[in-house]
């Protein structure tokens, strides 16, 4: 019941469909001349938008999803064929005043959009409180608007006269009023909200036209509003991911298969031994713990014996660093000796060609001898 009852209070407030939704303009902006014209199309479009919310859900297990627009065409113009036979048999003024905007009736978006974002997910009853709701909602506002165009333009309220003709103005009647006062209905709405959301008060969900939020609708993928968007966007990354770790896990099990093929041997898996060892192996690991003493002795010994003829070497090496440098000493003494021997026979050379040289005297004695 409090779910039926807050459609209700959806309808008429926070999801008004002239007022917030701006749907439906075209009978609103035609239609509103008097309030008995706007009163009578609210009441009728309240109607069908009812009975029709409840077939549509009745029958939302059946219809196909595909045909599911035509279903809902042809349900909402059995009942406007419906209400036109009686409004033209109970109501003819009416009918008459209201004229081609019943048939339209059928294409009005906001009926058609009621069924197919509310009424075709949701059950029989609260869907039919939606359409009671909204069709309320579309009443309000339309009688809302003609009795402030018949007042101002004419001078009458549900035609009774109230001031004279003469001091009306004519321009509320015609079809520019009707832009005009729906322009201050909107400002006036508005108004309110925005006094509304300074107090404080959450006021997100006026104007949303959904029955929850954006998680929980099956519309918020085709919606427009930012909510739906985000959400949007969010199932679009998570699908993103999701294909990206499917690719890399592909990639993955290609190079398993290659590596596979490339060894061309079986895997197989290496199982921990449980059972006792046999007598064999008892036998072989005696016989390793025996045997590695006696190795580690000869590695021992091995080293001793590598360490002493290292020794021997490097003794060895010095010895004959030793000879070698007084080899080099004798001959550098040896060498010197000769050297001055050498210096000591050029020298007496050198006295003996001096006490050769002949004299001058000499010289011309020679000459003569000579002749």
């Amino acid at each position: 019941m409090n779910r039926s009852l807050e459609r209700l209070y959806n309808g008429i407030i926070k999801e008004n469909p002239t007022f917030v939704l701006t749907l439906g303009m075209c009978p609103t902006l035609a239609v509103t001349t008097s309030a008995m014209n706007g009163l009578g199309m609210g009441l009728t479009t309240a109607a069908v938008l009812a009975m029709s919310n409840l077939f549509i859900s009745a029958l939302r297990k059946v219809i196909p999803d595909k045909v599911r627009i035509p279903a809902f065409i042809v349900i909402v113009a059995s009942f406007v064929t419906i209400v036109q036979l009686l409004l033209e048999a109970f109501i003819p003024s009416l009918n008459a005043s209201l004229g081609i905007y019943i048939p339209l009736i059928v294409v009005n978006c906001i009926i058609l959009g009621r069924a197919e974002s509310y009424a075709y997910h949701n059950p029989v009853i609260p869907s039919f409180f939606d359409g009671v709701g909204m069709g309320l909602g579309f009443t309000v506002a339309l009688t809302l608007l003609g009795i402030f165009r018949e007042f101002i333009g004419s001078g009458t309220f549900f035609g009774i006269r109230v001031f004279p003709e003469e001091y009306g103005v004519t321009i509320f009647v015609l079809a520019p009023g009707a832009f005009f006062v729906l322009a201050m209905l909107v400002a006036i709405q508005n108004f309110i909200k925005a006094k509304m959301e300074a107090k404080g008060k959450d006021v997100s969900k006026i104007g949303s036209g959904c029955a929850s939020g954006c998680a929980g609708c099956g519309q918020a993928s085709v919606c427009g509003k930012p909510k739906a968007r985000a959400y949007r966007k969010v199932q679009e990354r998570r699908a993103e991911e999701e294909s990206a770790d499917e690719e890399e896990y592909d990639e993955e099990d290609e190079e398993i298969d290659e590596i596979l093929e490339d060894t061309k041997a079986p895997v197989k898996e290496n199982k921990p031994k449980t059972s006792e060892p046999k007598k064999a192996d008892k036998k072989v690991i005696k016989a390793e713990k025996t045997e590695e003493p006696e190795a580690e002795k000869a590695k021992e010994e091995s080293d001793e014996e590598i360490a002493e003829e290292a020794k021997d070497g490097s003794e060895e090496a010095e010895e004959g660093t030793e000879e070698s440098f007084e080899e080099a000493e004798d001959s550098s003494e040896e060498t010197s000796e000769e050297s001055e021997d050498i210096a000591e026979e050029s020298a007496e050379a050198e006295e003996s060609k001096e006490k050769n040289k002949p004299s001058g005297k000499n010289k011309k004695k020679n000459k003569k001898r000579r002749k």
